[in-house]
């Protein structure tokens, strides 16, 4: 069994990529640095990584891959799941080894599965840009928190930065402690050394909340109430466009 160990960041994958078909060795395994090696391993290869092999790497897949097939690449990483890189890495290498693209060949299980993986991880970007409400903080940021299942955040900063253009706003992932803020200008990653209540619950408090934000709550729930028409609940159905998940952050769901 041969094992590479590596940082576990997407370059550190093309990194590895690279390494292994210099070295024609290909991994069995990947892992991350200090976790445990299997008992038994021929061969345990260190991977630093290093930004010109990853360009390298990448203009090489962009001669094998359109760039819808490249973004799926991206996208999947992003599942944080058990061996998505692995999967990735073998999907990689079959990119190279292939006279023609096989971004189509869904006989092949790896590219399969990275289509599976990619629509999992869509879907769960489209429900984060559904879902999500905002709260206008005292300073004028409104602020908008969720955990979703996947690490979309990246995925949505586009559509919310041109939908909400003229308005400051932090969006906190409260499954992986970090946000993406905008300031009018740009948007930029941001982390908290001290975890406030809000970054915790993902609601801000009293004190923290702009004065009129609570009655616009309040009109808010007054119109979903409204609108609701008691004859036609169907629970299960509701539950099934709107995971109960997403409820302890949605504004028509409190109180």
């Amino acid at each position: 069994m041969v094992v590479y160990v590596y940082d576990k960041t997407f370059d550190g994958l093309l990194t590895a990529v690279f390494d292994a078909f210099a070295r024609k060795s290909f991994p069995d395994l990947l892992l991350a640095e200090g976790e445990a090696l299997p008992l038994f391993c021929d061969e345990v290869v260190t991977i630093c990584t290093d930004d010109t092999k990853v360009e390298r790497v990448w203009k090489g897949l962009q001669k094998k891959l359109s760039a819808t097939a490249l973004h799926c690449l991206t996208v999947c990483w992003l599942s944080e799941l058990p061996d998505v890189d692995l999967l990735l890495f073998r999907y990689i290498k079959k990119a190279f080894n292939s006279q023609s693209s096989i971004e189509l060949n869904f006989g092949d299980p790896d590219v399969l599965e990275v289509s599976k993986v990619w629509r999992k991880v869509s879907h769960e970007k489209h429900r984060m840009i559904e879902f999500i409400r905002f709260q206008k903080a005292e300073d004028g940021t409104f602020f908008g928190a969720m955990e979703p299942l996947y690490n979309v955040l990246p995925l949505v900063v586009g559509h919310f930065k041109d939908r909400f253009a003229d308005q400051k706003w932090l969006i906190y992932d409260l499954k992986r402690t970090y946000g993406c803020y905008y300031d009018l200008q740009e948007v930029r990653e941001v982390r908290f050394d001290s975890k406030e209540e809000h970054l915790l619950s993902g609601i801000l408090n009293d004190k923290l909340m702009a004065e009129d934000e609570k009655l616009f709550q309040n009109l808010w729930k007054a119109y979903f109430k409204a609108i609701a028409i008691k004859e036609r609940i169907n629970p299960k159905l509701h539950k099934q466009h709107m995971p109960v998940r997403f409820w302890k952050y949605l504004t028509e769901k409190q109180g």
